[in-house]
């Protein structure tokens, strides 16, 4: 799989960045803004289905409320992003109109991808935006979230976004051309064209981004990590390159897909989910998770942690803390002391049939390959 995969892509998730549609001062770029729109619209004018997750709403609002940097406070930031959200909106409507192409606004929170009730209803809007050949407009809904359930940056929103409407590409636009071997600036540092596995990456991130953004490259390879680890190619370029980079041209750094695509369940469970507690469990139950694709069953845990319901997510971890797994729990954390350590045989001889089933079974279980940077501890968003 190469370039030719993002140029065929029926539907792609293209993310923008708010330092790629505005100018100096935080306000909107109209050129930048228009061949952004112009480079969408062909593209679905060739029949192909595009959602837009777009940065900008706080750096829009920043003009008419005369701010000369972004604002640092969680009010400041929310009432910029209440005024700018409708101005980025409408500047969206008016370009894509003059195009023929309607666009629909969708404003998530960490909460509306974690909880199954609103993933689900989220998969159902996008869906009928879709058949209805409306182009979403994506954005954090910054004028409610707060610095304990955000995202953190859109590069990760767009990713979740590109999961949850099965997306054959994601393309991640920046104000930076391309990945490269160490900061752009640097000396002797070079683009990467073609990433196979992107836990294999040793390159520099540690500096910030722009003024007007909250993302950088950490956020983007993690976000490649997201769409890549279950079968979604990811092209990051710069915004200026966007007809280029949906047409398949050698634009930018390719992340090639390292797994298979996932249910939406377990894409949910992976990499949305909030988790509601924690399993200890022993080393016999780690290597049956983790080499024979096994169920975790009672007598495999040695703790449990946390306040939880039978269907929430839990995540498992080995004796010494570390990460093994993510999955669906089958009963109440109040039950889960008097099962631990006892076979299912014994379980049932004392309490009945309906004890006949396992803890977490292996359909509703991720086996962590790798860790997950936004991995919460329990109690936390």
């Amino acid at each position: 799989m190469k370039r030719t995969h993002i140029g065929n892509a029926r539907r792609i998730v293209v993310k923008v960045g708010s330092s790629s549609i505005t100018g100096p001062g935080g306000r909107l770029d109209g050129r930048h803004l228009f061949a952004l729109v112009d480079a969408l619209a062909t593209a679905r004018e060739q029949g192909r289905q595009v959602v837009l997750v777009s940065s900008g709403a706080i750096a829009a609002g920043m003009g008419p409320l005369q701010m000369r940097t972004r604002p640092r406070d969680l009010a400041s930031q929310q009432a910029a992003a209440s005024v700018g959200q409708g101005v980025l909106l409408e500047k969206y409507s008016q370009l894509f109109n003059a195009r023929g192409v309607l666009v629909g606004q969708v404003l998530l929170t960490v909460d509306d991808v974690t909880r199954k009730t609103t993933y689900s209803n989220a998969l159902r809007t996008f869906t009928r935006l879709l058949e209805l050949g409306v182009l979403p407009i994506v954005n954090e809904n910054d004028t409610v979230a707060t610095h304990e359930i955000r995202f953190g940056d859109n590069d990760r929103l767009a990713a979740l976004v590109a999961h949850l409407v099965r997306a054959d590409a994601l393309i991640l636009l920046s104000d930076v051309d391309a990945l490269y071997t160490a900061h752009p600036n640097d000396p002797g540092a070079e683009r990467i064209d073609l990433v196979e596995d992107v836990s294999m990456l040793e390159v520099d991130t540690s500096r910030a981004g722009s003024a007007v953004g909250t993302g950088g490259m950490a956020t983007k390879i993690e976000a490649a990590r997201i769409a890549t680890d279950s079968g979604i190619p990811v092209l990051l370029a710069a915004t200026d390159h966007v007809a280029d980079a949906l047409a398949g041209r050698d634009v930018g750094t390719l992340f090639l897909p390292t797994g298979k695509s996932r249910s939406r369940k377990l894409l949910w469970l992976a990499y949305a989910s909030k988790v509601r507690g924690e399993l200890v469990i022993d080393d016999g139950a780690v290597t049956a998770l983790t080499q024979r694709k096994a169920s975790l069953l009672p007598a495999g845990v040695v703790e449990c942690r946390g306040e939880f319901q039978a269907g929430d997510p839990v995540r498992l971890v080995d004796r010494a803390g570390a990460i093994v797994a993510r999955g669906i729990v089958n009963y109440d954390s109040a039950d889960i002391p008097r099962l631990m350590g006892r076979s299912t045989r014994a379980l049932v001889a004392e309490h009945g049939a309906e004890f006949d089933r396992e803890l977490v079974h292996r359909d509703q279980l991720i086996v962590k390959r790798r860790v997950v940077v936004e991995d919460q501890r329990p109690g936390e968003a």
